[in-house]
């Protein structure tokens, strides 16, 4: 598939997930073939007034590639002057965030408080794609709430006001995360644009994914929470779209090596204090449903350098052979 002129294997991309799809993991689930990435959300406001952190989320690497940075916020020209912001680093896409139901977010009147604002949205993506050389996309969600559920009225807004693109998380702001996701939703919303549309929600696995492409019509699925400690995940996928192979899920061995060599790089990026302190999350997610995961779990969350984590990870694999 593709997006403006990117293109893009219609297997699946990685979900851009705050405090987790850091260019380290994006780096590492592109090397098991996700398709496409999009960098963690970048507030447009941060970045127009300098904040180092806000640059530092823009950073993307050739390893990652095609790739977008996504920014939020609600101010037409602040957003137009993030994405420009960018550009220095050659995304193939600038992702615009209008889905984000965190409170912190909404309260601010960014993220998916912009759906209950569709006007002001369309001018958002306008300005944005007005600005930048490179295709414009953006993440919605299917609504607030069960009472307003507009995601084909914002989803024909962004591709009048020049979007190349639009995702789709199938659930609303007030479900959060919880269940069910509205693939129905998601195939009214492939219906009513000529643009692309990538769907977003519970896509876990090959079937998930198989499931999710039938249901919906959709042209790309988006894989978040089920990709965290299981990387591997896009290649599972993949083998099954192409080939119609299952693959299995790794042994504990090979779990521990891909866990050791994603934080030894976390930590040559971000520094050993806080790479360390990153690394406990993903090593949970690293050893969920393992035997004995309760007991390295709770180890797990206080290491501190990379040899204790060594040491956790042979003893986990000695438990599970």
């Amino acid at each position: 598939m593709k997006i403006g002129t990117v293109e893009i294997e219609k297997t699946a991309a990685l979900a851009p997930m705050a405090g987790v799809a850091d260019k380290t993991f994006r780096e590492i689930c592109k090397r098991y073939g996700a398709a496409y990435t999009v960098s963690e959300m970048v507030s447009a406001k941060g970045v127009t007034m300098g904040d180092r952190k806000s640059g530092e989320l823009m950073t993307l690497s050739d390893d990652e590639r095609p790739a977008a940075v996504q920014i939020f916020g609600n101010d037409p020209e602040t957003m137009a002057q993030a994405a420009l912001a960018a550009l220095p680093m050659n995304p193939d896409i600038i992702d615009i965030n209008m889905g984000c139901p965190a409170p912190k977010i909404v309260k601010g009147g960014s993220g998916c408080c912009l759906m209950k604002s569709p006007e002001r949205a369309g001018r958002i993506i306008r300005s944005v794609a007005e600005s930048v050389p490179v295709p414009v996309t953006v993440k919605i969600r299917t609504g607030w709430d069960d009472e307003n559920l507009n995601a084909v009225e914002m989803a024909q807004i962004a591709e009048a006001n020049g979007a190349a693109a639009v995702t789709v998380h199938g659930r609303t702001k007030e479900q959060m995360y919880a269940p069910p996701v509205n693939t129905k939703i998601i195939r009214e919303v492939k219906k009513a644009v000529a643009i692309p549309v990538i769907a977003n929600g519970d896509v876990d696995d090959a079937f998930s994914a198989a499931r999710m492409y039938e249901e919906t019509g959709c042209d790309l699925v988006m894989v978040g929470r089920g990709s965290l400690g299981r990387p591997w995940v896009f290649q599972q996928i993949s083998a099954f779209m192409k080939t119609g192979r299952i693959l299995p899920e790794p042994p504990a061995s090979e779990r521990m090596l891909v866990m050791l060599r994603h934080i030894d790089a976390l930590c040559a990026e971000r520094g050993m204090r806080i790479g360390m302190r990153e690394a406990r999350k993903h090593a949970l997610w690293y050893t969920k449903g393992l035997r004995g995961a309760a007991e390295y779990r709770r180890q797990l969350s206080t290491v501190t350098t990379l040899e204790e984590l060594q040491e956790i990870a042979f003893r986990i694999t000695k438990d599970n052979t």
